[in-house]
């Protein structure tokens, strides 16, 4: 199969999470587009990864300063995206069941997210550097 099942397989995740988000926003009894907030998580959360692996030579086998900082970061980026939509539910602007659907989403973006980077992360012939 290789990397195009892998692509396949990691489109269908991204487009059942971004489902997931929809509904919490879009179904009749929800009808508040306030989670989609989030979407601005999904931006970001790679970018401090990408940026650190431009930056830090991948030779040594210690951990450097630059990755730590940029998994830090992305941790923080992550964590907002899973607590914007519970605060939206506690100030009443969203229901619960929005808010629900909008942590499912979450998870499997996230996931869809890591799954990228684990299988065109490594510096093989077919790696995500060429997207």
């Amino acid at each position: 199969p290789g990397p195009a099942a892998a692509l396949i397989s990691l489109s269908f995740g991204g487009a059942v999470g971004l489902m997931f988000l929809m509904l919490g926003c879009a179904l009749p009894q929800y009808n508040q587009y306030w989670p989609l907030f989030v979407l601005f998580f999904y931006v970001l959360s790679p970018m401090p990864y990408c940026v650190a692996r431009r930056l830090v030579d991948d030779t040594d086998a210690t951990s450097n300063a630059c990755k730590e900082l940029a998994i830090f970061l992305t941790t923080g980026i992550v964590v907002s995206a899973f607590g914007l939509p519970i605060v939206f539910a506690r100030a009443e602007l969203i229901y619960w069941g929005a808010c629900a659907l909008v942590l499912t989403g979450n998870t499997v973006i996230f996931a869809t997210i890591l799954g990228f980077f684990l299988v065109f992360g490594s510096n093989d012939d077919f790696s995500w550097q060429q997207w």
